[in-house]
This record gives structure tokens, C-alpha cells and sequence, in this order.
């Protein structure tokens, strides 16, 4: 069986350095920091007082206050997102038949506010389980593709992935595999995430997992750099229309990147941290490349999983030197959660929207907020610190890593 070619057709972005795709690129390229003082709780007691989060948005400026009323901000937000993507695309125009367009999400966490509020109600209250009649709508990882698919009639293939910070590019490798095999035409696949509660903020201190550089919150997220102390939270959503090549070539849509390949892998080794030797990392670029059907030195550019964590930043260098050998030092890397702090199971989705980026544009976005070398880093790999560099991107990949030992790594080309 020939397997189908998959390309993208569509993006959208609602992130906390840029609430469409363009502002978002715009930020990345210019190196902008997303890190502020938190808004969205009273934080002064806790170890981190900061994090990413998406600025000037307010739910009732794009849903019916009744409506608004029954969703987490975690899809209001993938919501928002995925209608950038479908407009896009362009897809509502072209006759495309709904019943072959699926909604594949990642999300890591979920409704964990609404979850947070009902449950605190319940326990501060006297006793009576009044639960709100949507809670379990709303705090559930899996309704936003459901919301999706309901607002545009897409009948296809619909379902979350959970892998932690991996969910949302498990989520695209589900999407490419199932257009490749003729399961569908279109697939809106993406990942959203609204985790700056205080039960995250306080969960993640108490694992010794964030940043607590409160002083200097714009700078908190340094990956690759010798003082790094940990990642900063994220907020937000990244979608991607992709479609079946002769699919997309039919309707006369504009094509943004070939989707040639998807990896994934376990570490196998520890709950929270990665393989010391990076084997799950090299193990999910190989497996990859090999789908991909490409060689070592077709890649120029790769996104980094970067974390900005201590084991995380040394292992995933050491797999990237593992697996291409002399052929790294040419290669163009970065972490663009440098600016955007860390979305776990969306973080996936703004990255491979970088990539595409990337490829579009032929620009590769800065690892911001480089002060200091860690000489457990190869100085000759090329980290793209604090100034994004312009050179040709036919080729690109993008890393993510989750709690657990997830790891998937997804290649897009130019086309």
C-alpha cells in the first residue's frame, strides 16, 4: 500500500508572545520574552511568582458569555486557535467533505483550573456536593476537539493524546499516520494547555521544576545557559490544518510544509527525568528520520525540547551529537522556550509551528536569554543564541519530551 503524502494547509496560534500565528512569529524572530508577573491568581506566597502567560484575552470577546461560561480556559483557548487554522486554510470554502475531517488534540493537563475550583468549593462549602453540571465537561482533556468538531460539523476522527509535554506532537503524529493510511482528508490537529493555577504553580515548586527568579522574570527561561534553574510556565494553543497532498492540490490550497515523518520513544528510565545519555532523545530523532526517509544531512534546523532544566539541556545536546555525529555542527538549533516559556502538552504544537516557520521564511527564531556557557554543552553546536539567523531551511524537526519518558520528534520539509 502506497501511504499518502500529508502537507499543512493551515495555522493558528493564541500564545503568550503573539494571540495569531503572525504576531506570534513576529515576537519569535525579534527574540521578545513572554515572562511576566502571574495575573491569573494571587501568587505572593508561592516559590514562583511568574510565568507565560497569553496577554489581553478575555473569553466573551469570542464566545457568548453563556457559552464562555461552559469551557475551561484551557479550550477556550484551543477553541480560538483552531479558528485562525480553519480560516486559514480556507477548507470551509472548498466543498471538503466533514465526514472525513477529524480534530486530533494533545493536552497534558486538561481543565486543571476548573478541576482546582470545583474541588476547593466543594471542601470550603458545608458539606452538600453542589458541583457545577459542566465541571466534568469542562476539566476533561478531550473536549476541545469535541467543541471543534461540533462548531464545524467535522465527523472524522476525534480524540485527544495525553503524553504530558509530548501530548500534542503524539497528537500530530496520530493525524499524520491516519491521512497517510486514507482514514481522512483533513485532519485539525493541535494542543492547548492553561496550567498557570495554584495547583500547577504549587505542584511544579514542590517538584523543584520551575524557575523561581523572581527578581528578573524576562530572563528566568535561559536554556543551554550555565545558571539555568529550571523552566517557566506556559499558556496557550497551536493548530495546524493538515491535509492529504492531492487532497490540498485539488481544492488549490496554499501549501506551507510537507509533514514527512514522525518518531516516538520511552526512556525507560526515571518519572520526571530524562535518560543522562540522552538514549530516549536519540532514539525518537532516529526513529524519525527513518520515517521520514531522509539522511542526517538533509536536516538544518531543529527545536529543541529545551526546557531550560539542568539534566534536560545536557542529554537532548548529547543525543543531537550522538545521532549526527560532525554533521550537528551544522545544523541550526534552538529552544524557543526561551520566550514562550514551557506550555507542556501544547508546547508541541507552538514549536512545530515555529519549525514550519522556519521553513517558510528560511529564519531560524533565537534561543533568548544566553548570558553564561555551560561547559558540559559542545561549544561547536550552534544554539542560535539571543539573535534569530537567516540562512535555508529545507528541513526541519521538532523535539518534545514528557513526565514519564515520553518522547516524540516530528520532520517537516519544504515543498
Amino acid at each position: 500500500m502506497e501511504l499518502k503524502r500529508v502537507v499543512v494547509t493551515g495555522i493558528g496560534a493564541l500564545t503568550p508572545i503573539g494571540n495569531n500565528f503572525q504576531e506570534y512569529w513576529n515576537a519569535l524572530t525579534n527574540g521578545v520574552s513572554g515572562a511576566a508577573p502571574i495575573t491569573l491568581f494571587d501568587a505572593q506566597m508561592f516559590k514562583t511568582q511568574f510565568a507565560c502567560e497569553v496577554k489581553n484575552f478575555n473569553a466573551e470577546d469570542h464566545f457568548d458569555r453563556k457559552e464562555a461560561r461552559k469551557m475551561d480556559r484551557c479550550g477556550q483557548l484551543g477553541i480560538v486557535a483552531a479558528r485562525e487554522a480553519v480560516a486559514h486554510s480556507g477548507i470551509l470554502e472548498s466543498n471538503v467533505n466533514k465526514q472525513r475531517v477529524g480534530v486530533i488534540w494533545g493536552s497534558g493537563i486538561g481543565g486543571i483550573k476548573t478541576f482546582e475550583e470545583e474541588v476547593s468549593n466543594y471542601a470550603t462549602g458545608n458539606g452538600t456536593p453542589r458541583f457545577n453540571p459542566f465541571f466534568i465537561p469542562k476539566m476533561i482533556a478531550d473536549i476541545t476537539p469535541g467543541h471543534i468538531s461540533m462548531e464545524y460539523g467535522f465527523m472524522g476522527p476525534n480524540y485527544t493524546t495525553v503524553s504530558a509535554c509530548a501530548s500534542s506532537t503524539n497528537a500530530f503524529i496520530d493525524a499524520l499516520m491516519l491521512i497517510r493510511l486514507g482514514k481522512a482528508d483533513v485532519i485539525v490537529s493541535g494542543g492547548s494547555e492553561a496550567a498557570v493555577t495554584a495547583a500547577s504553580i504549587g505542584g511544579f515548586n514542590a517538584m523543584h521544576a520551575l524557575s523561581v527568579r523572581n527578581d528578573d522574570p524576562k530572563t528566568a527561561s535561559r536554556p543551554f545557559d550555565k545558571d539555568r534553574d529550571g523552566f517557566v510556565m506556559g499558556e496557550g494553543s497551536g493548530v495546524v490544518i493538515l491535509e492529504e497532498y492531492e487532497h490540498a492540490k485539488a481544492r488549490g490550497a496554499k501549501i506551507y510544509a510537507e509533514f514527512i515523518g514522525g518518531g516516538m520513544s520511552a526512556d525507560a528510565h526515571h518519572l520526571t527525568a530524562p535518560h543522562p545519555e540522552g538514549l530516549g532523545a536519540y532514539n525518537v530523532m532516529k526513529n524519525a528520520l527513518e520515517d521520514a526517509q531522509i539522511g542526517l544531512e538533509e536536516v538544518d534546523h531543529i527545536n529543541m525540547h529545551g526546557t531550560s532544566t539542568p539534566l534536560g539541556d545536557i542529554a537532548e545536546s548529547k543525543a543531537i551529537q550522538k545521532l549526527f555525529g560532525e554533521k550537528a555542527y551544522n545544523i541550526q538549533i534552538n529552544s524557543t522556550k526561551s520566550m514562550t516559556g514551557h506550555l507542556l502538552g501544547a508546547a508541541g504544537a507552538i514549536e512545530a509551528l515555529s519549525v514550519v516557520g522556519a521553513i517558510m521564511h528560511d529564519i531560524v527564531p533565537p534561543t533568548i536569554n544566553h548570558f553564561t556557557d555551560d561547559e558540559n554543552l559542545d561549544p561547536k553546536l550552534d544554539f542560535t543564541f539571543n539573535q534569530a539567523v537567516t540562512r535555508e531551511v529545507n528541513v526541519a524537526m521538532s523535539n518534545t519530551f514528557g513526565f514519564g519518558g515520553h518522547n516524540a520528534c516530528v520532520v517537516f520539509r519544504k515543498i
